[in-house]
């Protein structure tokens, strides 16, 4: 980053303070000026920012200005000068009339058409010929009265002339030249009139109007500080909104080809996947035959062991495959639920059923606690079912021989209802849960498991129960074992009242000459 006072040097290492990214926002302020530009070039579109300010300023007071400069007449015309105050105030509303047009031709130009130095000149001009106009106002005052009036007049010259000072102070506060030539002019003026004959009075008077001037000169340096301030904000609001649309912009679009990446993904792999099952299905079917020696006996012991390694690989083939193409489905979004009333409870009961006999050859103990009277969920009896069964198969896999696993089946305190499958193996360290969650992603203690997986079987359970609307938890300590909890949501569960009204609907359809005899 390069500050706006200094130029650009390549030998310079580049400035990340706040100052400094102020000043190169300020380079780029409502222009996108390229951070490369020369100084003066940021300069040149602050000033117009400010110049632009200038002319917005002296167009919205043009009416009160224009009634200031008639007030100031009708003080002159009350003093006995009807002709001076005629004269003044035409020639104080003609250049008042002009300055109004110049700064709306200058508004009405578009910031490519304006030549900001030129332009600048002008309004200096403008302001100047302000000053000196009205600096000729406090000389129009009558001489002739006696002391006492003489104090009334000084009195309303004065507040007139403070009025004038200060509401140029502030239209002119964006270009401080013009502040000056407006006001300096006016105020020595002011200060020369009570000077003429001078009294104690008047020089009082005279110190007091240029006090005033550098009050108000103050006033409009720190206004202008103001307008400087506001712009540099504004123009930090602005970067950071383009930075956010720009970085928004990009995530859509990293985003957008991510899904695409993901799409292209499970297509190819559902399509491989239903291609690889066609042959693989040939080789298990010709491989069953030959082993059961269909054919005719195979004399050779090898040739049987060789068969029956085949096959095994075969079907361990085919549930790899099988994984992969329902993973696959479910991220493609082409994984449709057939939603079924169903009894979670049982479901959980078949799925210990089928493992029951892998348990009992690894010595593993298979423990239950299901909730009583456990109303009925829709869901896709498939889909809850394989969640069940991996779970279960997943806790068998690494418990150890003698080890016990337990299944619970309940109630959740948000109405729901959960599966929960908990061993007591060697667990998972804390910092290897997301791997175990994401795709493929097996913990370091799995990998040194003799029963190696294929990293699916909880990506899958996962996808299922969300797809469903519900979530999954995962939980472990190493020595100590793993818990996997399903949670299907409360509306999901039918409760005991729908479920009788929707029986006495199906025996109302059914059989509505029993139920009017049994009335």
């Amino acid at each position: 980053m390069v500050s706006v006072a200094q130029p650009a040097r390549a030998d310079h290492a580049p400035d990340t303070s706040r100052a400094a990214r102020r000043n190169m926002i300020t380079r780029a302020l409502l222009r996108n000026v390229p951070t490369d530009a020369e100084p003066s070039d940021a300069l040149f579109h602050f000033e117009q920012e400010m110049s632009e300010q200038y002319a917005t300023n002296r167009a919205s007071f043009a009416i009160i200005l224009a009634g200031l400069i008639v007030v100031l007449s009708g003080g002159l015309v009350l003093v006995g000068e009807p002709l001076r105050a005629a004269i003044w105030g035409g020639g104080a509303l003609f250049l008042h009339l002009v300055a109004v047009a110049t700064c709306r031709r200058y508004i009405s130009l578009g910031p490519n058409a304006r030549s900001i130095v030129d332009w600048r000149r002008r309004f200096v001009a403008v302001e100047m010929a302000y000053g000196l106009v009205f600096a000729a106002y406090p000389f129009l005052f009558p001489h002739t009265y006696s002391a006492e009036a003489l104090v009334g007049v000084d009195v309303l010259r004065f507040a007139t002339v403070t009025a004038f000072i200060s509401l140029s102070a502030l239209v002119a506060a964006p270009l401080p030249a013009a502040t000056v030539a407006s006001t300096l002019p006016i105020a020595v003026a002011l200060a020369a009139a009570h000077l003429v004959s001078p009294s104690v009075v008047d020089i009082l008077v005279a110190l007091c109007a240029l006090g005033a001037e550098l009050l108000f000169l103050y006033l409009a340096m720190e206004l202008n500080r103001q307008y400087a301030q506001n712009l540099i904000f504004r123009a930090e609001k602005d970067a950071a909104f383009a930075e956010l649309e720009q970085s928004k912009a990009v995530s859509d679009e990293a985003r957008r080809r991510a899904e695409a990446a993901n799409m292209a993904k499970s297509q190819f792999l559902a399509t491989m996947s239903h291609e690889l099952r066609t042959p693989l299905n040939a080789i298990l079917g010709f491989s069953e035959v030959m082993r059961n020696e269909m054919l005719g006996p195979i004399e050779n012991d090898a040739y049987k062991d060789y068969l029956n390694d085949i096959y095994s690989s075969g079907q361990h083939l085919l549930k790899l495959i099988n994984e992969i193409l329902d993973l696959s489905r479910i991220e493609a979004g082409k994984r449709e639920l057939r939603e079924e009333l169903l009894s979670l409870t049982d479901l959980a009961k078949e799925a210990k059923s089928l493992l029951d006999l892998k348990a009992r050859q690894r010595n593993i103990k298979v423990s239950q606690h299901f909730e009583e009277h456990m109303p009925k969920i829709v869901v896709d009896e498939q889909a809850i079912r394989q969640v069940a069964l991996n779970l279960l198969a997943n806790a068998l896999k690494f418990t150890p021989p003698g080890g016990e696993v337990l299944i619970k089946v309940g109630r959740t305190q948000a109405g729901g209802q959960y599966i929960s499958v908990r061993d007591n193996g060697p667990g998972i360290p804390e910092d290897e849960l997301p791997i175990v969650l994401s795709a493929f992603g097996q913990s370091s203690i799995s990998i040194k498991n003799a029963e190696q997986g294929t990293g699916l079987g909880i990506p899958i359970v996962q996808a299922l129960i969300h797809l469903h609307g519900g979530n999954f938890l995962l939980r472990s300590k190493v020595g100590v074992g793993t818990e996997a909890i399903a949670i299907l949501p409360a509306k999901r569960v039918v409760s005991a009242f729908t479920e009788d009204n929707r029986a006495w609907a199906l025996m109302r359809a059914k059989k509505p000459a029993q139920l009017k005899k049994a009335s």
